[in-house]
């Protein structure tokens, strides 16, 4: 079955409360912000975090930020933004790096629990800005209570060269996908990214339902190769993937396909 649709929303079909982890590379920081807007333009609270590490600058793309690291105040700092403003972001504090230090999975469980927020949504991983990755032995970081797995790829990456300028990763993705260094990443290479055991799903909740999200579609000139993926995502039915959705979150148009 396939359907277009025009929000992130209704591409995830979210339901009225949801833990969020998003994985993988290709847009997970902009995919995260720009599905926390869509959600507080809803009259909705949200909050965004990450139990790994964002850059400073790309936190406070969030109208408020509370760090959780630092100040024994955070919990009602956190309540009082997500009243005044609907959306915030929680950090552990700022490294030297520049980045923002992530929250152990424990408080985001705790932060889902204990906070009225329509939707948490944590980035579970990092990607160094590329389009395609494989998790180390230490990642993804998920939290237990999440209730949803995003695994993002860029599509941009199809049929280009497997190289340290298109994946992260390189030693995890070649021991995934098979392939040795500059061979192509074709449809049936990205797609064991998405369904072996050690791929991007690994350690998600057995409750949580898992979507794979191949983002920018724009910046390809035809479907044939995206659809070609999708299709082999969905057609294993041991990895539990029931959802593929393709499109661009830049120009916010999706299509969604599910296994009949």
């Amino acid at each position: 079955m396939e359907k277009s649709v025009s929000t992130l929303r209704a591409a995830l079909s979210l339901a009225s409360r949801e833990h969020i982890a998003l994985v993988g590379a290709g847009g997970k920081t902009t995919l995260m912000f720009a599905l926390a807007e869509e959600i507080r333009g809803a009259g909705k609270r949200v909050i965004t975090s990450t139990t790994a590490k964002v850059w400073h600058h790309q936190a406070m793309k969030a109208p408020r930020v509370v760090y959780a690291g630092s100040l024994q105040s955070w919990k009602d700092q956190l309540e009082e933004g997500l009243a005044g403003v609907g959306h915030v972001f929680v950090g552990r504090c700022v490294l030297e790096s520049g980045k923002v230090d992530g929250i152990a999975p424990s408080v985001s469980d705790h932060i889902f629990r204990d906070f009225e927020a329509d939707c948490l949504l944590v980035e579970a991983d990092g990607a160094a800005g590329l389009p395609v990755k494989a998790p180390a032995a230490h990642e993804p970081v998920i939290p237990a209570s999440a209730t949803m797995v995003v695994a993002m790829m860029g599509l941009e990456a199809v049929n280009s060269a497997l190289c340290s300028d298109v994946v992260f990763r390189l030693d995890e993705t070649k021991t995934i996908t098979g392939l040795a260094m500059s061979m192509p990443l074709t449809p049936t290479a990205l797609s064991r990214l998405f369904l072996h055991p050690d791929g991007l799903f690994k350690g998600a909740p057995r409750s949580a339902r898992r979507i794979a999200f191949l983002n920018k579609l724009d910046l390809l000139d035809g479907d044939e190769e995206s659809l070609e993926l999708a299709g082999m995502i969905l057609g294993d039915t041991k990895a539990r993937i029931n959802r593929v959705i393709m499109g661009s979150v830049k120009v916010g148009k999706y299509r969604v396909l599910e296994r009949e």
